[in-house]
């Protein structure tokens, strides 16, 4: 009696064919599903007036302040004085309590105008100010 000895299975042949089909499903529903919420936002509707006009739900905005190597501070790329910097930051923490708020400083510049500035935001009201850093490259 013979045993026949299945060949190898170097001829595996795989159907791209399903896969394609499953991607043009895919993108095709994003691409609706982005479409519809943006005309849902664009659609012309006059909205009632009211004394507090607000969203139910205030996104988080990160608010940056950046700290060049001179220790000035600029924010929106226009430089602040520290008590303008205050005053902003008291009128965010007013109006969001959970404001966030990112340092980013110069890494040429003393630390001390990088803590001045961290002191404005906590005096402002911000529990925990972000000290920003950049990932370093090993050699």
């Amino acid at each position: 009696m013979r045993i026949k000895i299945p060949e190898s299975d170097s001829h595996i042949h795989l159907d791209f064919v399903p896969m394609v089909d499953t991607l043009f499903n895919l993108l095709i529903f994003f691409l609706l599903a982005t479409t519809i919420k943006q005309a849902e936002r664009e659609m012309q509707i006059a909205l009632p007036q009211a004394a507090a006009a607000a969203p139910i739900s205030m996104a988080l905005r990160e608010f940056i302040v950046n700290v060049d190597a001179q220790g000035q501070a600029f924010v929106l790329a226009r430089k602040v004085e520290a008590d303008e910097l205050a005053q902003m930051i008291k009128d965010l923490v007013a109006a969001n309590p959970a404001q966030k708020v990112t340092v980013r400083g110069d890494r040429n510049t003393a630390y001390a105008n990088i803590v001045a500035v961290l002191d404005i935001c906590k005096a402002a009201g911000i529990q925990e100010p972000y000290l920003d850093t950049v990932l370093e490259r090993g050699p």
